[in-house]
Formats: C-alpha cells, sequence, structure tokens
C-alpha cells in the first residue's frame, strides 16, 4: 500500500496548489498579470504508470529513474512534476484495474511503463495487448490532450523466438496505432549487464537506474519542450 500512500499525498498536494490558484483575487492589473504569469508556469504534471522498474525496487525512491528525471526537470527549471505510481509485480491486467484511481486528478503526460511481468509469466500477447490499449484508451477519454508515452520492453529468450518478436513488436504496434511516443526499450544498455543490476539480475541498480533515466529522457525531453 505504500505506493498508494505516496500517490495519495502527491496528488494531494497538486490539489491544493491548484485550489489556491483558482481562489486567488487579484486586487489591481499588476497583481492580475502576475497571476497570469503563475498560471502560465503553473506546474504540469508527468505520471509514471508502471511496475517494480518504475518503483524503483530494492532502492531507495531517490535512486530511481523517475527521481532522476524530476531532478533533471529541475535543474532545467521547467515547470513538470513526477508522479511515480510504480506498482511492484503489476501485470498489465492490474494496471488495467488500477489506471482510474491514479487518474483522478489531471495528468499531462502519461508515461506507461507495463508488460514486462506479463512476458515473465508468459502470459497470452492477446490479453497483455488488451489491457495496454484498455489503459491507453481510459487515459486520453479522461484527458483528451494527454501525451502518452509508451516503454518498450524485452520478453525472456527463454519464451521462444516468435513470443520475443511478438511481444516486442505489440509496443510498437500500440505506439504506431495510437500516435504515441515510444522508448523502445526502457532497459536498452542495462538488461542482462550484471554490473547494472542488483543480484536477482532482472532489477536495475542505482547505475543501471541511471542509464534508464537517460533512455526515458531522449524520448521524453522533447515532449516536454513541445508541450510549454
Amino acid at each position: 500500500m505504500t505506493y498508494r500512500i505516496v500517490l495519495l499525498l502527491a496528488v494531494a498536494l497538486l490539489a491544493f496548489a491548484h485550489e489556491r490558484c483558482r481562489n486567488a483575487a487579484p486586487s489591481s492589473p499588476a497583481a492580475e498579470t502576475g497571476a497570469a504569469a503563475d498560471t502560465a508556469q503553473a506546474r504540469r504534471v508527468i505520471l509514471f504508470f508502471g511496475n517494480s522498474l518504475t518503483a524503483a525496487y530494492g532502492l531507495s525512491p531517490e535512486e530511481g529513474f523517475v527521481a532522476l528525471i524530476q531532478q533533471k526537470i529541475d535543474s532545467l527549471k521547467l515547470p513538470y512534476t513526477c508522479v511515480n505510481a510504480g506498482n511492484s509485480g503489476e501485470t498489465t491486467a492490474g494496471g488495467r484495474s488500477r489506471v482510474a484511481w491514479v487518474l483522478s486528478q489531471p495528468v499531462d503526460i502519461f508515461v506507461l511503463e507495463l508488460g514486462g511481468n506479463d512476458a515473465l509469466r508468459g502470459l497470452p500477447l492477446d490479453a497483455s495487448r488488451e489491457n495496454l490499449q484498455a489503459i491507453i484508451d481510459q487515459v486520453r477519454a479522461k484527458y483528451p490532450a494527454c501525451r502518452i508515452v509508451i516503454a518498450g520492453m524485452l520478453a525472456p529468450p527463454n519464451l521462444g523466438p516468435e513470443y520475443t518478436q511478438n511481444f516486442a513488436q505489440m509496443y510498437r504496434d500500440l505506439a504506431a496505432a495510437n500516435q504515441t511516443a515510444l522508448i523502445p526499450f526502457l532497459l536498452e544498455g542495462v538488461g542482462g549487464e550484471p554490473a547494472l543490476n542488483l543480484p536477482d539480475g532482472i532489477h536495475p541498480n542505482a547505475a543501471g537506474h541511471r542509464i534508464v533515466s537517460e533512455n526515458v529522457w531522449r524520448v521524453l525531453y522533447p515532449i516536454l519542450r513541445e508541450s510549454l
């Protein structure tokens, strides 16, 4: 339940900030100008919706790629706040049932990182594809202007060439069909590298997360600039 508490606190803070801006009553033209400037610079929300990779499993939150993305954003003084909605062990089916709850507050950019646990369990690709599409549909229905980024993953080779090829293609097809941005492989340069992963060989360590953050940033940063 920890991720729910963290996310709920983040949502509450954002809601409070929005309410304060909405209720502000400027008393002069100069104040009105200042309020307009504040509104223009209101922080927008990037929601990272994923599994243990997003949740920075085995590490402190500040070592994970979501926190590192926030550091990059802050260093450039960009008006965005990252919300980490990672849930360890999450499958696409779990994400589909959970997404409505995390959409309770406005989202400007939605980073979808799910499917890895489906592959580890060898779940049917048709079901995974349907669940991911349903998540995208819910985001678009609630926030039509929200930009979506899909984080691609690879399946372990022991599942056979047909499954692994179709699994990788699933992300490309979803991105093309929904006109979303695509991170081709979230763990590029990290997956399969013992020095960059925890002893389980699955989850990145702190050094691995630094590389993952660069993989995400290459795709995300242009969207941040376009959305201003």
